[in-house]
């Protein structure tokens, strides 16, 4: 991914965030929520931009020991084009130590964000049942733990 770059997201990219959050999810968050999330100073959101647009954020909280994905979007028409991959791997060259934890909640029916979960470490560790608003859809709890490194 050449052409991506991924850095700190501001409050100024808010706007074109919000843009995606819509066409991205059925229930999106509010500029709000943005804002009450970047303002954490533990937290690490980034954005991806490609030719100066963005194209995908990532939203990343940390409460007490644990790292939370909170929020993760592509623009719909650009799914599938390493996008969220980079930024996850973004998250990981900044928050990972050893024994680090990271944990989030996805649709049940989303099977690819699943699997891109399930590549970068994740395992599924439980259900919340009718977490999703908008439709009652259960959600699978996810946590990947960061392997302590040896020393030859």
């Amino acid at each position: 991914m050449n052409d991506l770059e991924i850095r700190r997201l501001a409050y100024a990219d808010l706007p074109q965030v919000i843009a995606i959050e819509r066409r991205a999810f059925p229930t999106p968050w509010s500029l709000a929520m943005f804002v009450l999330e970047l303002s954490k100073p533990a937290g690490i959101c980034l954005a991806a931009f490609r030719e100066g647009a963005m194209v995908g954020y990532l939203v990343c909280s940390r409460y007490d020991t644990v790292w939370h994905l909170m929020n993760i979007a592509v623009e719909p028409a650009l799914t599938r084009q390493g996008i969220a991959s980079a930024m996850l791997e973004r998250l990981f060259e900044l928050a990972d130590r050893p024994n680090e934890q990271y944990t989030l909640e996805v649709r049940t029916s989303n099977e690819s964000a699943i699997r891109l979960y399930e590549r970068f470490g994740f395992r599924p560790a439980g259900r919340r049942r009718a977490y999703y608003h908008d439709n009652r859809e259960d959600a699978l709890i996810m946590w990947r733990t960061v392997e302590e490194r040896t020393t030859a």
